[in-house]
């Protein structure tokens, strides 16, 4: 296979899959200065195909959140679209797919609270996934994931840590690596990291892996 290029587990075939991350301006309510998609399609996937956007919001970003955070500065910003030119390509990889984020409480409300008419098909956080998949780890973070299971970031070279193009990838390459660990069908991967709020048809006779 290509160098950077990641096997789909045969499994999310075809499932519609969009794996998202977004970073904040750190206000309340928060706005997007950066979002990163990677639309699932065929058999193999690579960071190339990642769709990624800086935004300029309305309300500068805090100081705190750029340092500790993502590390996108006003500065970085000041040139952008805002998010009336981004949010429509974004709806175009969003709507009527399977939305795969870490930690939701963040990622989907927030994107929900940017696109109004987007009404999610069905979201999957692979922090709820890796604490069933393995239960009892010190941190179920992103990073401490991907250092615990030894994830190779090296497709990764060049994009910046907790920037949204570095996280979306390593968000798929945890789930590639927690649907392997477990052997998952899609019924069990629906069951234990879809959230309850959204209806999914099982199929029959399906446990938990």
């Amino acid at each position: 296979m290509t160098p950077g290029y990641t096997q789909v587990p045969s499994t999310l075939r075809g499932r519609g899959i969009t794996v998202l991350d977004v970073e904040g301006n750190g206000r309340v309510p928060p706005e997007i200065v950066e979002i990163a998609m990677l639309p699932v399609v065929g058999t193999a996937v690579s960071p190339a195909e990642l769709h990624s956007w800086l935004v300029r919001p309305r309300k500068s970003i805090t100081p705190h959140i750029s340092r500790k955070a993502h590390g996108v500065s006003n500065e970085d910003v000041a040139g952008c679209p805002r998010w009336s030119d981004v949010g429509p390509k974004v709806g175009r990889l969003t709507f009527g797919r399977v939305l795969v984020v870490h930690n939701e409480g963040i990622e989907r409300k927030v994107l929900a609270a940017h696109l109004i008419e987007w009404n999610p098909l069905l979201v999957l956080d692979t922090m709820r996934l890796a604490e069933a998949v393995w239960p009892g780890i010190r941190s179920y973070t992103l990073t401490s994931l991907v250092k615990y299971a030894e994830i190779d970031t090296s497709p990764l070279e060049g994009m910046h840590h907790h920037r949204a193009a570095h996280d979306a990838w390593a968000v798929w390459l945890l789930l590639c690596t927690l649907v392997r660990a477990a052997e998952l069908d899609w019924a069990a991967i629906v069951h234990t990291a879809g959230l309850p709020e959204f209806a999914w048809p099982e199929e029959p006779e399906a446990g938990l892996w």
